[in-house]
């Protein structure tokens, strides 16, 4: 037991991160419209999570470097290294944003769940109240650093939350053959193109694939820790995902026609907690959201310092000046009067869209032999690459197709 919490670490971290309000509305809504038909692309999502995120874990024991600062350094060409530094700072700055907003907005939804919304009006621009505290809570501890204990605390009741989702889907009794089809028969329409992208984008969360690498090669100096590292990022991703699919099943047995609170989301933990359920689930989803409001901005701030090859971190100027951003950003998103659930929603699916473009520069990285050398990519991880990568492409033009259609 030592030796395993030892190992803990990274690959948690990542598992963690996509178990957060997100995952938990996106989820929902995949059970409440479709029943269990798009388990499979959780499925799918789960592999995928687990083939990026082993590319990047190497990525970061064996070369010791962060992925945006292979990116910097091995593109040679000058307007290639522009280009592409402009197109990967402007997805995680976009994708984060989204992302944060999200975040925001699930503390918020959790918040309102078990009290009322409060606004504050300016002119014509209306201020959530709730979003901005959250906000300030996710700046004070970025802005202070001494958050760990806090954090372990969150991470804590995130983790009672999807114990609680795995027990609810033994007690609502699921038809296990509706599961079996769900996992293993891929169908997909126009009407749930978007939530495919969602579940995606939810479970393989872009910036991740930048903050893996830099989080293993804190933990790990030796080639030799490679194994421990994929065998403890392999449990991780895969209890994650188990978790999602226990929120589908759960979602799958509320007989609603939509979703729009908190408390629509409780109704899916009923079973367990009674009329206990929406204060779980809105203390559940307050944690979730400040954990993860912490972590996106952080991220997106590692990725940029790789990126312009700065020195200092955590207490530059520079540093705090990309987090910051990225958090006002979230926090003037979760405050526009607009559906929370749709926002949510929104923050997943734009991480799914921009995914394929991380995932060809980690693709790229992680064959280069002048920085793995003999740990570079081989055929067999290629190909499962080569596919997953088409995949995620092909969902993003079919999505972008439809949303066009329906101009």
């Amino acid at each position: 037991m030592k030796n395993w919490l030892k190992n803990v670490g990274p690959g948690v971290m990542v598992s963690a991160a996509f178990i957060g309000p997100g995952t938990v509305t996106v989820c929902t809504l995949a059970g409440v419209h479709f029943q269990y038909s798009l388990l499979w692309a959780l499925l799918l999502s789960i592999i995928a999570c687990i083939i990026l995120q082993e590319m990047s874990a190497r990525l970061g024991i064996i070369s010791q470097k962060g992925l945006s600062e292979c990116i910097r350094e091995e593109l040679k060409n000058p307007f290639l290294k522009a280009g592409a530094i402009v197109l990967v700072f402007a997805a995680i700055v976009v994708g984060n944003a989204a992302y944060e907003a999200g975040n925001i907005t699930g503390a918020v939804l959790g918040i309102t769940a078990i009290t009322s919304p409060i606004t504050f009006e300016i002119g014509d621009f209306s201020l959530n109240v709730w979003s901005l505290l959250v906000g300030m809570i996710a700046f004070t501890l970025l802005a202070i650093g001494n958050y760990k204990i806090l954090e372990r605390v969150f991470i804590g009741l995130v983790a009672l939350m999807s114990l609680s989702f795995l027990i609810t889907a033994f007690l609502v009794k699921p038809d296990i053959v509706e599961i079996l089809k769900g996992l293993l028969i891929p169908s997909t329409s126009s009407a749930d193109i978007l939530t495919v992208i969602a579940l995606v984008g939810t479970t393989v969360v872009p910036y991740n694939l930048f903050l893996h690498a830099s989080l293993v090669k804190e933990k790990w100096k030796d080639p030799s820790d490679l194994k421990i590292a994929k065998k403890e990022l392999f449990w991780a991703i895969v209890l994650g995902g188990v978790v999602s699919m226990a929120i589908v099943i759960s979602a799958a047995a509320i007989n609603l026609d939509t979703v729009t609170s908190a408390a629509d989301l409780a109704i899916g933990v009923k079973p367990l907690f009674g009329q206990f359920a929406t204060w779980f689930i809105g203390i559940g989803l307050l944690a979730a959201g400040i954990t993860s409001s912490i972590t996106a901005p952080l991220a997106a701030a590692f990725v940029v310092k790789g990126f312009f090859g700065w020195e200092k971190g955590l207490k530059s100027l520079k540093f705090k000046a990309v987090w910051s951003t990225i958090l006002l950003l979230g926090i003037f998103f979760s405050s526009l009067q607009l559906n929370p659930i749709e926002i949510i929603k929104f923050a997943q699916v734009a991480n799914g869209l921009l995914l394929p473009v991380i995932a060809i520069f980690l693709f790229w990285i992680v064959n280069k032999t002048s920085v793995l050398g003999e740990y570079r990519n081989t055929l067999k991880q290629n190909v499962f690459g080569i596919i997953i990568i088409g995949i995620t492409i092909f969902l993003g033009a079919k999505s972008i197709y439809t949303v066009l259609q329906g101009i």
